[in-house]
């Protein structure tokens, strides 16, 4: 007879493994991907020398001696753009706020749940003095690292375990067909990528356009390891997988895609 404590440990690991493995689901909504010849589908008003934080995620492997440096904090900052993207009004003409009043700004901005959206009567909150989050970002620099908040969470989410899963070439091809119908909607998509189980690629970026080609549709990101210049990532239409064309410290290569914060749970 087995115990009640093996039950409950079986059934908690059961439960462990669905949520897992829906967490690596796409929904396999049948959107079409746009065909060569058709125009790029982007996200309007987003302009990525206007709309992207000024200084990057470093590398921790790339500066080893360095104790303070902002390095892993890639999902905060993927996860930022959309926030200042949603919910940030910029207002160059209004007075300039203290360091203390800019960190309180950012939190109010950071506090809001990127997959929910704008109400419509839910007004955006004034960064004053500043006419872009570039901008914004590259002066005050320190109250915006403050005011995003610490890396801790982000680095332990549940949801970072899809790394290690493999995934189907119909749920790429999901995956693929989902980013062109969110940019349709005018909507960020932030993906997890990696390349995994090759030590180099757990990260996340945003997809703000997509460009038809012949073989499939070139992604265009911004990554938070690279303010200077957006990157590439490709989806093949035949083979039906996603290619690391141009990611920042990355040999170009296979790579396997997931969404990020979509959901409260995802």
């Amino acid at each position: 007879m087995t115990r009640p404590s093996a039950r409950a440990g079986r059934a908690a690991l059961l439960l462990l493994g669905t949520l897992l493995a829906v967490s690596a689901c796409a929904t396999g909504r049948p959107v079409a991907l746009p065909g060569p010849g058709e125009q790029h589908v982007t996200t309007p008003d987003f302009a990525f020398v206007r709309d992207s934080f000024a200084f990057p995620n470093e590398i921790r492997s790339r500066h080893p001696d360095d104790p303070d440096l902002y390095a892993n904090y890639c999902f905060v900052l993927a996860r930022g753009i959309r926030q200042f993207f949603l919910f940030a009004r910029f207002e160059p003409e209004a007075p300039k706020l203290t360091r203390s009043g800019y960190v309180e700004r950012v939190r109010q901005v950071a506090a809001r749940a990127p997959w929910r959206g704008l109400a419509i009567d839910e007004p955006r909150i004034v960064i004053p003095g500043y006419a872009s989050l570039r901008e914004f970002s590259k002066t005050e620099e320190a109250a915006v690292k403050e005011g995003l908040g610490g890396r801790f969470w982000t680095l332990v989410h549940w949801t970072n375990w899809r790394v290690t899963f493999p995934v189907t070439r119909a749920h790429q091809a999901a995956v693929a067909a989902e980013i062109v119908d969110e940019l349709r909607q005018g909507r960020l998509v932030q993906l997890l990528i990696t390349n995994w189980p090759i030590p180099e690629l757990n990260h996340t970026v945003v997809v703000y356009a997509v460009r038809p080609t012949r073989a499939g549709i070139d992604l265009t990101v911004w990554d938070p390891n690279d303010p200077a210049e957006p990157g590439v990532i490709t989806f093949d239409r035949l083979e039906r997988r996603f290619w690391a064309t141009r990611v920042h410290d990355t040999r170009p290569g296979a790579i396997r895609v997931f969404r990020m914060d979509y959901a409260w749970w995802l």
